[in-house]
């Protein structure tokens, strides 16, 4: 499946759609509360997912939709399939510093070929889908994303979580053979920095799961990079796999070289 121009557009209205709701919370003295794997969930993360289900439902009937917050009631196998987190960077939400997002996937054949992220505090848009290119909108304009262009000898530009890390990542800079400065970020926008050539690589060596990366992995293949495992083949999807990823990195860069990731817990 392919997605067009209207279609597109179609998800960024949704996701933005559902940005609303989770600023509407974000404007209040919210509750929180955590799920059965101790992951923080809050209201906004609830009235997201109704939105962006609502929305899915009517403008692509038949399609199934896995969020991390509710699911099609259809059996698996279906493909293609939307992929959703209504609310990525809960954490990041609860500590207020804005850099949360709403991503929005489709997957086909493994691949997202088309996604949405937006972070409704600091107004960024990103979208993309296969054939399309990769875009940002922000305080009403819009500019295509282009990731940088390799340069051996330039300090390298590394994201890294605001809330995860650890010795793993600690290692990992240690083996670098180049010098680097490090970028926190919370939720997806680490992918879409890379996307528009504001950083140059992401190295994940903790968990995350299909709906963090769906939405932002789109963006920065059409933005020209790429994700990969550890075993340096291209990061897939799909309801038959495991919900949780194994390690990855994502590069501005295909063939970029790294230090070995390690194979996941």
């Amino acid at each position: 499946m392919t997605m067009s121009q209207p279609q597109l557009e179609t998800l960024c209205r949704i996701a933005r759609d559902a940005g609303r709701e989770v600023m509407a919370v974000y404007a209040t003295d919210f509750a929180s509360w955590h799920k059965d794997d101790a992951s923080p969930l809050t209201q906004a993360d609830l009235r997201a997912d109704k939105v962006i289900r609502a929305g899915l439902e009517g403008a692509f009937p038949g399609v199934f939709i896995l969020s991390e917050e509710s699911s099609s009631s259809a059996p698996d196998g279906q493909d293609p399939f939307f992929l959703v987190d209504p609310l990525d960077g809960t954490k990041e939400f609860l500590k207020r510093n804005d850099e949360f997002t709403v991503n929005i996937a489709l997957i086909s054949g493994g691949e997202p070929v088309a996604g949405v992220v937006f972070a409704p505090a600091l107004g960024e848009l990103y979208y993309a889908a296969r054939g399309l290119g990769a875009w940002k909108e922000c305080g009403g304009a819009v500019s295509r994303l282009a990731t940088a262009g390799a340069d051996a000898t330039a300090r390298l530009r590394v994201m890294g979580s605001r809330s995860h890390g650890g010795e793993a990542l600690d290692a990992w800079l240690a083996r670098l053979d180049r010098s680097y400065s490090f970028v926190p970020a919370g939720s997806s926008l680490k992918f879409c920095r890379i996307a528009e050539g504001r950083a140059d690589v992401y190295p994940r060596l903790g968990p995350t799961s299909q709906w963090d990366t769906a939405a932002a992995h789109a963006v920065l293949l059409e933005a020209g990079g790429a994700v990969v495992d550890a075993a340096g083949r291209p990061l897939r999807y799909g309801l038959g796999r495991p919900m949780l990823n194994p390690h990855f990195v994502a590069v501005a860069q295909p063939g970029m070289t790294y230090p070995a990731l390690g194979a996941s817990a």
